[in-house]
């Protein structure tokens, strides 16, 4: 076969660099979600509080959100193969100088500008991805690389609780530094030069919102959903060690249970969001609704809050796959255009659903915290119920033909 790159390489090839960009979106993920697992060590050895401390998400949130829409257009005319292996070289080194920092200042400072990084990789992953294969397989290649948000929070996040617990969180970050590492040789062997081939200029990425209602809509109902799950999540560790006096291989049970329930729901709406992105949104909207509330009334006993995190975990999977093929398929014509703004509301709103929660927790206790994951997904799944039927029949309609727009610039 020949690539769309317009260079000769095995199929086998391929599928090895759909599992390479796989692995990166893994070890991307794991390193902005660590401190969630690690937040109460962290805290103690960089003596902060836990909401001071949970500004390690926050800072990497803003610089991915609020830098991608730019450095994607800066870079429209960077060979994406290139521009992935810097991103894995930022990551690396600042795993590393997270690992060795002797003070929190010099954590925040390194996690500010690996953010940047994290925010690029998100808006060009995929559609690398689907690039690398031939055109039939494109939804596959992408269903695969968003699989790496499953394994990431079932293996990732609680491994790196196992480990912090056996040995040390700065050891943790220097393992995940030697992963960084492993990841951006293999992206050396495996993936093929990929210019940039739909990637558009500031000026127009901003402009998209304007001109496109579906995308705007399907924006503003990601913020509210993002701000009120991670503001939650960020939190669930001191949660369930103040409501159940967790030890942290019980943490580290739950978090995998969690990612398991993630993976079900990721696995579920691959077959229900052909049918109905709306619908499909709407269902683990109102299971994460339903579990934060369900973690509220019984999560005080171990029983109740693995059945609260199961049905968390699971909800939060439909709604995830969800949000990018509602993307997808409002803007398919620019995809890396929208999935940089995509990127810049999701990862914004992380970190200020952090900053938020970290206020909440430190002035009202870390229970008002999850009343604040309660009145903010309600809030995304109302104004997702209230959007014109018609902006979501735009999006619905649209969703099985937007693979194969993306792949015809």
């Amino acid at each position: 076969m020949v690539a769309r790159t317009g260079r000769p390489h095995s199929l086998l090839r391929a599928w090895l660099g759909v599992a390479v960009i796989t692995a990166s979106l893994f070890t991307f993920l794991t390193t902005e979600l660590m401190p969630v697992g690690l937040l109460t060590p962290l805290s103690t050895s960089l003596d902060v509080p836990v909401g001071v401390a949970a500004l390690m998400v926050t800072l990497y949130g803003v610089s991915a959100g609020l830098g991608v829409t730019f450095i994607v257009a800066w870079t429209r005319r960077v060979d994406r193969r290139v521009l992935l292996s810097t991103l894995l070289a930022v990551l690396t080194l600042g795993n590393l100088v997270t690992a060795v920092a002797p003070n929190f200042a010099l954590v925040l400072t390194t996690r500010l500008v690996m953010g940047f990084a994290s925010g690029v990789f998100w808006a060009i992953g995929v559609s690398m991805a689907m690039r690398l294969v031939p055109e039939r397989h494109a939804s596959r290649a992408s269903a695969i690389v968003m699989s790496g948000i499953s394994i990431a929070t079932v293996v990732g996040i609680p491994l790196g609780t196992v480990l912090e617990d056996l040995t040390s969180w700065r050891t943790t970050f220097l393992i995940w530094s030697g992963l960084s590492l492993l990841v951006f040789a293999a992206v050396a062997a495996t993936v093929p030069s990929l210019p940039s081939d739909n990637a558009v200029s500031v000026r127009e990425v901003f402009g998209l919102p304007l001109r496109n209602a579906p995308l705007r809509s399907v924006l503003f109902i990601v913020v509210l959903f993002v701000l009120g799950h991670f503001g939650a999540y960020t939190f669930v560790r001191p949660y369930l060690e103040d409501s159940t006096s967790a030890t942290p291989l019980f943490i580290t049970v739950v978090l995998i249970i969690f990612g398991i329930g993630g993976a079900v729901g990721n696995f579920a709406a691959g077959f229900t969001v052909n049918k109905s992105l709306r619908g499909s949104f709407a269902a683990g909207c109102t299971g994460l609704v339903a579990s934060l509330l369900l973690l509220l009334a019984i999560g005080d006993g171990k029983a109740g809050a693995i059945a609260a995190l199961v049905l968390w975990g699971l909800s939060f999977g439909v709604v995830q796959l969800s949000q990018v093929n509602m993307t997808l398929a409002a803007a398919p014509e620019t995809f890396e255009a929208a999935m940089s703004l995509n990127t810049m509301a999701y990862n914004t709103s992380i970190a200020l659903g952090a900053l938020f929660g970290g206020q909440l927790a430190d002035n009202l206790g870390v229970t008002s915290v999850v009343w604040f994951g309660v009145a903010l997904t309600a809030g995304s799944l109302l104004l997702m119920l209230g959007t014109g039927r018609r902006a979501s029949g735009a999006v619905a309609h649209d969703a099985s033909a937007a693979p194969s727009a993306l792949l015809k610039d």
